[in-house]
């Protein structure tokens, strides 16, 4: 299989994840198993399998941002970071639906912050922060 076929099923495969999170939030099958666990390990075994396949081809190291540019060298290391975002972006997606369900936080107030943890990572998460300290503030007043 090449990496573009494998980018392309691990992009596909996050989608129905985020839809079962916008769709369906306090669905505990859809946030916890599904999105939360099943489609993140699938592409966890993706990420290892490319790595011990072709972990070892690239010039580079974890060390220096020079090393980590080397490593991206490669079309393959480039595929296994890429699916570590997907795997790690719908984990983090998933324990903020159930956190903010927990927290009866509005499912239109998250929505924007599933958006932003989906496009953008880590400027999801903290939106998704933002959220629960103002909700928090809002209602012990």
């Amino acid at each position: 299989m090449t990496p573009e076929t494998i980018f392309s099923i691990a992009n596909a495969s996050v989608l129905p994840g985020w839809l079962l999170l916008a769709v369906f939030p306090k669905n505990k099958i859809a946030t916890t198993w599904i999105a939360g666990r099943a489609i993140p390990l699938a592409l966890a075994v993706t990420y290892l399998c490319v790595m011990a396949i072709h972990g070892r081809e690239a010039e580079g190291s974890f060390r220096t941002l020079e090393g980590v540019i080397q490593l991206f060298g490669s079309k393959w290391l480039v595929l296994a970071g890429w699916v570590h975002y997907l795997a790690f972006d719908l984990f983090i997606g998933a324990w903020e639906t159930r956190d903010a369900m927990r927290h009866g936080i509005s499912r239109w107030v998250l929505l924007p912050c599933q958006f932003l943890t989906f496009m953008l990572g880590p400027i999801g998460l903290l939106s998704y922060f933002l959220v629960r300290g103002i909700t928090y503030t809002s209602s012990s007043k």
